[in-house]
């Protein structure tokens, strides 16, 4: 096979800020893709910034963790902007309605599509032209949101045989009986894509590109694991034989015991990868850029007992992972992807890696353990790498020092030239800004300088994560200059 080359993207110095749109201002229950993420776009560019990158943008469940989605195609229709739905005149005033709470979205939405099926709309023939492009994820998409809201959000694995195991004739009945609902779940992808459309075309002009997130797994309650039980190792219940998770390792001392079903790989592989072709397709009419969660699981993954309570008790197994990229490159050419390779990285992680010439990710927070030869540090960096000061899954940077042991942080002031009043944040925006490597990533929370308290995400743990969000106040107005100085002076930006 003829080796890859770069991608086009990354071939020049760029810098980007990773934000999930859930955590922009607003006044309703979470950030969306209205106007605040305009504004916000607009914020990057003045910065001397070309990436935005963000979590997945799947629908979640009620721990609103991006990571364990309700499909691998649909988007969160808690993104969808209330007030673009306003300006088109698909809802009335919103003034009074802003403090209704989480369940003011979905009246409005419903309230929208309402509007829009009762007028002879401009946007008809183009809402039939996205049911017929995007039937083969939407129809069951669609209906799958329908019946599990008739089971109270129950997961599908416990619903009766007949719609679980998905017989033809429980199916058609839900047809039959709720055609309105089906169909305002597709008016509800349908409108996020118009915002989403519009969004995308409104950073290009800005010199932005938006850079997305492809977790390695799918939740267990699922649509595609409902439709696509054979490219999982589930049982005859729909219950799952093994799970996913990592082993031991800087986040977590026993492991992480991720509870998503395992592929099964031997079926994937056997019909030609046609559902991942499709899913990162997908993706890829959303995201100019993709970052692969958990690449090294397309090498080897760690496959955990379904029985075992932590993920000391998992074991390696080989998967195809060359032949997926291989089919994904012939399927869709270039493959714009970014490796998520943290933890444990082997030589053949790597190798798999270097032959498709993706970026692997260099966190900073990894980077002073003592050891100069930490290819975390920015003396160690590749020109084809990522470099990042902290993750989602961090704490933020000013929290993560402040949290050090006293040698720790003697290191990492030794090695950034500091004395013991300095504060952090400037000097490791500096050395991430500053590192060869192409493209550099810093998370909004870490231009602020923000402690613990604006942490989006604690590993291994299931409750106070995904809900921090940002105000305007909080960004001076001359902090887009000063990183927009930072971005000409490495390089960064024109």
């Amino acid at each position: 096979m003829k080796e890859s080359g770069p991608i086009p993207l990354l071939t020049r110095r760029r810098a980007g800020v990773l934000l999930h749109p859930t955590s922009l201002p607003g006044s309703y229950a979470c950030g969306d893709i209205g106007h605040e993420a305009y504004r916000f776009i607009e914020f990057i560019a003045a910065a001397g910034f070309s990436l935005w990158q963000m979590l997945p943008l799947g629908p979640t469940h009620s721990d609103h963790s991006p990571y364990l989605c309700l499909s691998a195609n649909a988007c969160n229709p808690d993104l969808i902007s209330l007030d673009w739905l306003r300006d088109h005149g698909y809802i009335a005033t919103l003034n009074a309605d802003r403090e209704a709470g989480e369940g003011l979205r979905q009246r409005k939405l419903a309230e929208a599509f309402a509007s829009f099926t009762s007028n002879a709309h401009a946007w008809h023939a183009a809402f039939d032209d996205f049911l017929r492009a995007e039937a083969e994820w939407l129809d069951d998409y669609a209906l799958f949101m329908v019946i599990r809201a008739h089971h109270d959000e129950m997961p599908w694995y416990r619903w009766e045989a007949p719609l679980r195991n998905r017989e033809s004739g429980a199916l058609a009945r839900y047809r039959q009986r709720y055609p309105e609902e089906i169909k305002f779940q597709q008016f509800c992808q349908f409108i996020f894509q118009q915002q989403w459309r519009e969004l995308r075309a409104y950073a290009q002009r800005h010199g932005v590109y938006l850079f997305g997130d492809l977790p390695i797994y799918l939740s267990l309650d699922s649509a595609d694991t409902w439709v696509n039980r054979e490219i999982f190792l589930l049982d005859a219940e729909a219950a799952p034989r093994y799970v996913a998770g990592v082993p031991p390792d800087f986040f977590a001392a026993q492991g992480q015991r991720w509870g998503n079903p395992i592929y099964n790989w031997h079926y994937l592989e056997q019909t030609g990868f046609a559902w991942w072709q499709q899913r990162v397709k997908r993706q890829l009419e959303l995201f100019d850029l993709l970052r692969i969660d958990h690449f090294r699981g397309l090498q080897a993954y760690w496959r955990i007992p379904a029985e075992a309570a932590t993920a000391v008790e998992g074991e390696w197994i080989e998967a195809p992972g060359d032949a997926l990229l291989h089919s994904l490159q012939t399927k869709l050419g270039s493959l714009p992807f970014v490796a998520e390779d943290l933890g444990m990285i082997t030589a053949e992680v790597d190798a798999l890696r270097s032959k498709y010439r993706l970026p692997g990710m260099k966190v900073l927070q990894f980077a002073f353990d003592g050891d100069p030869a930490n290819i975390y540090l920015p003396h160690n960096h590749q020109h084809n790498a990522v470099v990042y000061s902290g993750t989602h899954d961090n704490d933020t940077s000013v929290g993560w020092y402040r949290q050090l042991d006293e040698g720790s942080r003697q290191r990492v002031r030794d090695y950034l030239q500091l004395n013991e009043t300095t504060e952090i944040t400037w000097p490791l925006l500096t050395a991430t800004l500053a590192s060869v490597a192409n493209t550099a990533i810093i998370p909004l929370q870490d231009l602020l300088g923000l402690d613990s308290e604006a942490r989006m995400n604690t590993p291994g743990t299931t409750a106070g994560n995904w809900g921090w969000r940002f105000s305007w106040q909080q960004i001076p107005y001359e902090l887009a200059p000063r990183l927009r100085h930072l971005c000409r002076l490495y390089g960064r930006c024109d």
